[in-house]
C-alpha cells in the first residue's frame, strides 16, 4: 500500500522532503509531480525500482530512461555536453524539455540506451523537484507516468493513489500539475532533432 504525502508545492517541508529521500534510499519508487506532469521515480543504484517502472508503463529494455537532475553542473557529470548543446541547453533549463546525450561513465549501463549509450537528462522548473533532488544529493531515475494506452501523464495524486497503490511505495500530491509530457531533443548526433513535441517550445531546436 502506498503512502501518500501531501507537500506544500511552494514551500515544501524539509521534514517531508527528508522522509521521501530516506524512502528513495531505502528503495522506494515514487510517484512525484513535476512541470510536466507526474513521474515515477527512484534512486540511480535501485535495479528493482527501474524494472518496476518499465512494468507500470508497459515500455521493453528500449526505452530511454531520463535523469531528473537539479541543476546545470549535476547534468553535465553524467552526459557529454559539446559547446552548442551546452549554450542552447543551458538557455532552456529549467524547463519542459528533456534532452537525449551520450552518457558517461558515471550513468550505470542498464540505465542507458543499449545500443547508442545515450540517457535523458532534465532540469525541471519545479520547487518541490528542485528541493527534493538538494535532499537527495543526487538525480532521480525518471519517466514520465504515462500508462500503457494513455497519451498524457498523469496529473492527480490521490487517482495515483488509488490505480497504483499496490506499484509504488510513495505518492506526493502537490496542487496542480499540467498535462503535457516534456518536449523531447535528441542531441547524440551532435545536432537537436526534436523527437517528442511537448510543453517546452520546439521551435528553439528547430532545424
Amino acid at each position: 500500500m502506498a503512502r501518500y504525502v501531501d507537500i506544500h508545492p511552494d514551500n515544501p517541508q524539509p521534514r517531508l522532503l527528508e522522509q521521501v529521500a530516506d524512502a528513495l534510499r531505502d528503495g522506494a519508487l515514487i510517484a512525484y509531480p513535476t512541470d510536466s506532469g507526474y513521474a515515477l521515480g527512484c534512486q540511480l543504484g535501485n535495479r528493482d525500482g527501474r524494472d518496476r517502472i518499465l512494468r507500470i508503463r508497459g515500455l521493453d529494455e528500449k526505452h530511454h530512461f531520463t535523469l531528473m537532475c537539479r541543476d546545470f553542473s549535476q547534468l553535465g557529470q553524467f552526459v557529454h555536453v559539446d559547446n552548442a548543446a551546452f549554450r542552447a541547453i543551458k538557455a532552456a533549463t529549467p524547463g519542459p524539455y528533456t534532452f537525449i546525450l551520450p552518457a558517461t561513465g558515471e550513468v550505470p549501463r542498464r540505465l542507458m540506451h543499449p545500443k547508442k549509450r545515450t540517457v535523458g537528462v532534465r532540469i525541471p522548473d519545479h520547487v518541490l523537484v528542485h528541493e527534493l533532488l538538494g535532499v537527495l544529493g543526487e538525480p532521480l531515475l525518471t519517466s514520465t507516468l504515462i500508462l500503457p494506452d494513455e497519451e498524457e501523464p498523469r496529473t492527480l495524486g490521490w487517482e495515483i493513489k488509488e490505480e497504483l497503490d499496490h506499484q509504488v511505495d510513495l505518492v506526493i500530491e502537490a496542487g496542480e500539475t499540467p498535462a503535457q509530457p516534456t518536449t523531447v531533443v535528441d542531441w547524440s548526433e551532435g545536432y537537436p532533432e526534436v523527437v517528442r513535441r511537448g510543453a517546452g517550445d520546439p521551435e528553439r531546436f528547430a532545424a
